[in-house]
């Protein structure tokens, strides 16, 4: 029974391959005319033989290599520009799936990445590779093979039927290279990746393997999953190897085995030398298609099996519905009897939440590890939907707005920062290609970081690696907060927002939230140490996924907090439980 999601996702791209399909009708006709020019080299073989030869006429020598000038010339020409016709149809395929598939891919990671949100852009791309590769060119010249072992029967019989019973053979062993090939190739694939995610997790976590010992342990790990790749690519190379030479060398034969058949039939009578050498070359272009598809059989696996993947990432992940553009909000956010299950889990994490805040305050979420803070975090910025129960933005759920809208209207300051290759404007500036330098300052000052970035070798254009390079925790968490505050954001959520921070950096982040209420927009802050809900009017207090205290912060903290005082005067040494 076939995957309708997979089924959707193939449509999606029958649909971009079809928006080409007059070039390849231009590519099919240029290719009948390049094979019928292919006729060009056994004809002037056949007439140089029987006839120059045979005359000894200089004429008519100079007169036939003349036109077989012109014809191999005017072949070259059609065979470039088909040539350069599928490159820009390759092109045009991969422009118009490239941000579809790499909003797929973000979306997709972002909620429950797998395997196919993983290699989503490595598919786009082998599939595109197959579109401008000779491969895909020998597709269009293999119907030409019946054509040209006719013309061989034509000759002699005898002659047509050695064609026509290699072609067989070719075609068998073609058959079985797919059959035996695809698997070892789906897993050489498949332990690639894996080494390739482990290295990428290494790197990613350099700092931690280097200061803790763990380079031998970690090159062990990478290594057994390098070998293991290795392995499986090997074993791939050597069967589609096999078949590639199997493939060559028969052809070789069977072309050594034509001169000498044909050259068994002059010998009786029965062929003309012409006929002989002709029919050798015509039995060489024939096979030559399926020659180079099955030395080139991995191309067409990679781009099978990525067509296969990208149909079940687009068909998981359907387009972006357009939405009616909604008037900015206010600050309100209604949280009504939300129930969430995490992607991939059959458990809700959050049951039947509810609670509101207004424009001008700051909700603090406290709780225990594992209480649902994050997971509303998630909800509450669109990553994850909610199984049940709605998320109002002014009375607008959030399912209303487009998502880049969204993002927009609320800001979010994540558990963990991670900063992007570039510099610190390009970074607050969330990559803007446009980037504005006043609103960038102006999210540094309301972050309270602009003073920190100013002491920086370059300021503003100090570069940053993804990992953070010489910056702190707390430096990146600042900068974090700026990119969280720079489209001007009417609820800004923080997620374990000082967990990095210093004294000097939890009193930014305190003034931070002030500057926010003050302007009338809602701060909503995930908070396990005190200082971070010091600014906080409302707290919600959640315990294993449903709401356990919700009302004005003294009101909560007497009932469910020992520590009342150090946390009223903002004692980092303290802790909400």
């Amino acid at each position: 029974m076939k995957n309708p999601k997979i089924e959707a996702g193939k449509d999606e791209l029958r649909a971009a391959r079809r928006e080409s399909r007059g070039l390849f009708w231009t590519v099919g006709l240029f290719s009948f005319f390049v094979n019928l020019l292919m006729l060009t080299g056994p004809l002037y073989m056949l007439q140089v033989y029987d006839r120059v030869l045979g005359s000894r006429s200089f004429e008519t020598l100079f007169g036939l290599t003349l036109i077989v000038g012109f014809l191999y010339g005017m072949m070259g020409l059609l065979d470039f520009s088909r040539a350069r016709i599928m490159a820009r149809v390759g092109s045009r395929f991969q422009a118009r799936l490239d941000q579809r598939v790499f909003d797929a891919v973000i979306r997709k990671s972002s909620i429950a990445p797998d395997e196919s949100s993983a290699t989503g852009l490595r598919d786009l791309e082998s599939i595109q590779r197959l579109l401008i590769s000779p491969p895909l060119m020998a597709l269009f010249d293999m119907p030409w093979t019946p054509i040209f072992l006719a013309g061989i029967l034509l000759f002699h019989p005898w002659l047509g039927y050695l064609a026509i019973g290699g072609g067989a053979i070719l075609i068998l062993l073609t058959i079985l290279n797919q059959a035996t090939t695809r698997l070892p190739v789906a897993r050489a694939n498949m332990a690639t990746v894996q080494s390739e995610q482990i290295s990428g997790q290494m790197v990613n976590e350099a700092e931690m393997v280097q200061a803790m010992g763990m380079r031998e342990a970690s090159f062990h790990r990478w290594q057994t999953a390098r070998d293991q790749a290795l392995r499986q690519s090997l074993a791939a190379s050597d069967m589609g190897g096999l078949f590639s030479v199997l493939t060559k060398t028969f052809r070789l034969f069977l072309q050594s085995a034509m001169l000498g058949l044909g050259a068994y039939l002059v010998l009786v009578g029965e062929l003309s030398p012409g006929a002989m050498i002709a029919g050798s070359i015509l039995m060489g272009r024939a096979l030559a298609p399926i020659e180079l598809a099955i030395g080139q059989w991995p191309l067409f696996q990679r781009a099978a099996k990525g067509w296969e993947s990208l149909a079940l990432l687009l068909g998981t992940v359907p387009p972006e519905q357009p939405r009616t553009a909604l008037p900015t909000p206010q600050a309100k956010l209604e949280v009504q009897q939300l129930t969430l299950v995490p992607p991939g889990q059959s458990q809700a994490t959050l049951r039947m939440v509810n609670f509101v805040v207004q424009p001008g305050q700051a909700l603090g979420v406290i709780g225990t590890s594992g209480a649902g803070k994050s997971t509303l975090a998630r909800a509450i910025t669109g990553l994850w939907r909610p199984a049940g129960g709605k998320i109002r933005l002014d009375g607008a759920s959030i399912e209303q707005y487009d998502p880049s809208v969204l993002g927009q209207l609320i800001g979010y300051l994540p558990q963990r920062v991670e900063l992007f290759d570039g510099t610190i404007a390009e970074n607050i500036a969330r990559l803007s290609p446009t980037p504005d330098a006043a609103k960038i300052v102006a999210a540094a000052k309301k972050a309270d970081a602009h003073a920190m970035i100013l002491k920086m070798p370059e300021g503003y254009d100090t570069r940053v690696a993804a990992s953070g390079g010489r910056l702190s925790g707390g430096q990146i968490q600042r900068i974090g907060l700026a990119r969280a505050m720079y489209s001007d954001p009417v609820i800004l959520v923080l997620d374990e927002p000082n967990s990095n921070l210093d004294n000097e950096g939890s009193q930014a982040l305190n003034n931070a939230i002030r500057a926010m209420k003050s302007e009338g927009k809602s701060v909503l802050i995930m908070a396990h140490r005190p200082a971070a809900i010091q600014e906080c009017d409302l707290l919600l207090m959640l315990d294993g996924g449903q709401v356990r205290a919700f009302g004005p912060k003294d009101d909560v903290l007497k009932k469910v907090v020992q520590n009342r005082q150090a946390l009223a005067r903002g004692d980092n040494q303290g802790g909400v439980q």
